[in-house]
């Protein structure tokens, strides 16, 4: 265990996750087959120097620095191993498109996590790592199926320790993500969540729960349908997305079985089979476009690997 070469590098893939799922709030999530893919590459600098380079179109405004996110992630790596901070550059092929619900901050804390740790000879276990992640974002739904791939539940035991089960997902069920050109924070989606909730809402999502876990593992449409129903936080949210709740019609009337804010939107999922998907993706598209609202809408397979990396060529 030693500090990385300059030139030193790692390529690290990371999946998209789509977190919540109706009424999953802060504990379900599911990785989805859309990655960013980070070429990390030890420099001359120490501790203060991380340069970020992103390829593609969206991600202009982020920018490189000792305060970015991965890089933080990637210096509590290097605290908790007991080495000094080193210089690092990151090359992002960018796919998941910041500011739409789709888990992108957490793709940059399991990049930074993943990549610092293979860079220094994997020191921490994949356990801490997932520690470090859930005490960075704040929030377990987005970074464990990042890191660990599948559909996740993710809970704080009576002992405080945070377990994790993997749920089981139908190949039969397929995700339509609709993402919008519009951006919405997740700090703002959640500034209209009330502080307090009343005792029948949570009765309902935790029967929804229930109804969707065993719909998503028997592909049962119907149990599905039901179990797409949050009284948690989507009743504040759908607001805040411009066209959001006809595109969320538009998706059911094509076929979809259950339609869900994807983590703190805008981006809309849809759940449904093969057959449908194609119809439900042109719903959503052109319905968003009757809002002035350009998007894209793939439809995803679930991402069972999570996050991996392999060295890259020495420079």
């Amino acid at each position: 265990m030693a500090q990385p070469r300059i030139g030193q590098k790692v390529l690290v893939d990371v999946p998209s996750t789509s977190a919540n799922l109706g009424p999953g709030f802060d504990c379900l999530g599911a990785a989805v087959d859309l990655n960013n893919k980070f070429t990390i590459r030890r420099i001359e600098g120490n501790g203060e120097r991380f340069e970020l380079i992103i390829e593609g179109p969206e991600g202009s405004h982020l920018r490189g620095g000792p305060d970015n996110l991965f890089y933080r992630a990637a210096q509590r790596v290097w605290k908790e191993a007991g080495i000094e901070p080193v210089g690092l550059e990151a090359r992002v092929r960018l796919a998941v498109p910041p500011a739409r619900g789709l888990g992108s901050s957490a793709t940059a804390i399991v990049a930074g996590l993943v990549g610092a740790n293979a860079l220094t000879g994997s020191p921490l276990s994949k356990e801490k790592l997932l520690e470090l992640a859930i005490d960075i974002e704040g929030h377990p739904d987005n970074v464990v199926p990042s890191l660990l791939g599948g559909l996740c539940m993710t809970a704080k035991a009576a002992s405080e320790r945070w377990r994790v089960v993997r749920c089981e997902w139908a190949d039969s069920v397929k995700a339509v993500v609709a993402i919008p050109s519009i951006r919405l924070s997740t700090s703002e989606a959640r500034r209209v969540m009330p502080k307090t909730i009343p005792l029948g809402d949570a009765v309902v999502n935790l029967g929804a729960m229930t109804l969707l876990l065993q719909g998503l593992r028997t592909g049962n449409g119907d149990l599905i349908a039901d179990g797409m129903n949050d009284r948690l936080h989507e009743p504040y949210r759908w607001r805040l997305i411009k066209g959001g709740l006809e595109v969320r019609k538009a998706a059911l009337q094509a076929g979809a079985w259950g339609c869900a804010i994807s983590g703190a939107g805008p981006s809309i999922l849809a759940l449904c089979d093969k057959q449908s998907g194609l119809s439900v993706s042109e719903a959503m598209v052109k319905t968003w476009q009757s809002f002035d609202v350009e998007s894209r809408a793939p439809m995803l397979n679930l991402q069972t690997l999570g996050s991996n990396w392999k060295p890259g060529e020495h420079e």
